[in-house]
């Protein structure tokens, strides 16, 4: 069968899907993933066969000048993230139907937040898998993107999920498990990783997004934040991009270690975790037993945090909670209470006993068949 995989231009939105997608090419099916003119180069280093179906405004450029975020304006952020990604699938629309005309696919497997492919694949009567990353059910995404495109995205024949039915919210009864496979890109694994280690070793990041937006003020909290982390007696360890690294020299100032690197491997020897409830980065600690602190800064990010809570896994600090005093106690907590390594544990477990991605390319099979 011939499987069009359809991403917004994120790493976070992508990754999820590469695991799925070599699953199904090496189940000998015909691969192909569709993406941005900018953001085609990131598939491609991913080890996947790629095409562009045009040109498209860069999401972080579009919504980097809000204001800081507050509990009550959650909402309304989500609706304007939601516009967003209407306004990047209305620039790719005329280029998507053409490569479904074109290519002819037997399925669309779209991450939740691209629209373009599954307008697309129902104006050529082509079924459309969903891949429903994060917790939260973002209504506000799919009614910000209709206006936008000025018609509704299709309903999907099924929709995939990466967190364990005991994580979901009640809107995500039916959705079909798939393990998450913490796919991190091409970042090399650093050598310290199999290093014994003398203090336990906390790792802090923030995502390849919210470093580019200026406005939440990340820049004035970090900092301090790290510092006092340090006074734990800990090994820091701060995971952000090369160019993050260089704009703000006081992460990699304050860090034992800091560069890009692979949250996969890495998280398995660390004792603790800070980030920002992003859906790649949570799901990768949870996988790898790593007890967490999430700090959430917008959209799916506050129910992803829930979700660690309630399991156990660990903590987090709601937006008017945040400092770096907080964050501070509560990583000593993660440290000092063997009540949250259990509960990484038994999460992993979970995380673990989802299908396999070769499992779900069945699955996809069968939906074909049908």
């Amino acid at each position: 069968m011939r499987l069009l995989f359809t991403t917004a231009p994120l790493r976070g939105h992508l990754f999820p899907l590469v695991p799925l997608a070599w699953a199904a090419r090496a189940a000998g099916h015909e691969v192909l993933v569709a993406t941005t003119e900018a953001f085609a180069p990131v598939v491609l280093r991913c080890g996947l066969p790629v095409t562009s179906w045009g040109a498209a405004p860069d999401f972080v450029e579009l919504v980097g000048g809000e204001p800081p975020v507050t509990a009550e304006s959650t909402v309304l952020r989500r609706a304007e993230h939601g516009h967003a990604f209407g306004q990047i699938a209305r620039a790719c629309l005329p280029g998507a139907r053409k490569l479904v005309d074109a290519w002819r696919p037997d399925l669309v497997v779209s991450e939740r937040a691209e629209f373009a492919g599954p307008l697309a694949a129902a104006a050529g009567d082509v079924p459309v898998v969903a891949y429903h990353w994060g917790v939260a059910p973002l209504t506000e995404y799919g009614r910000a993107a209709a206006i936008e495109l000025a018609a509704a995205p299709p309903d999907p024949v099924a929709t995939l999920d990466p967190w364990p039915p005991g994580m979901r919210l009640p809107h995500a009864f039916g959705h079909e498990g798939v393990r998450g496979g913490s796919f991190n890109g091409d970042v090399h694994l650093p050598d310290w990783v199999f290093e014994p280690r003398e203090r336990p070793r906390v790792c802090v990041t923030f995502g390849t997004v919210l470093p580019g937006m200026a406005a939440l003020g990340l820049r004035e909290t970090v900092a301090p934040m790290l510092k006092l982390l340090k006074e734990l007696d800990v090994e820091l360890v701060v995971a952000a991009a090369d160019d993050v690294l260089a704009d703000w020299p006081e992460l990699a100032a304050a860090a034992d270690r800091a560069g890009r690197l692979p949250l996969a491997q890495v998280l398995p020897a660390c004792e603790a975790m800070v980030n920002h409830g992003g859906q790649g980065t949570v799901l990768t600690a949870l996988e790898a037993g790593c007890p967490q602190l999430v700090l959430p800064q917008f959209d799916d990010q506050f129910d992803n945090a829930a979700a660690v809570a309630a399991s156990g896994a660990g903590l987090q600090l709601s937006l008017d909670e945040v400092s770096p005093e907080r964050v501070a106690q509560r990583c000593r907590a993660l440290l000092d209470e063997p009540a949250f390594t259990t509960g990484a544990v038994r999460a992993a477990a979970a995380v673990r006993a989802q299908r396999s991605p070769a499992e779900v390319v069945g699955l996809l099979e069968k939906l074909v068949a049908a």
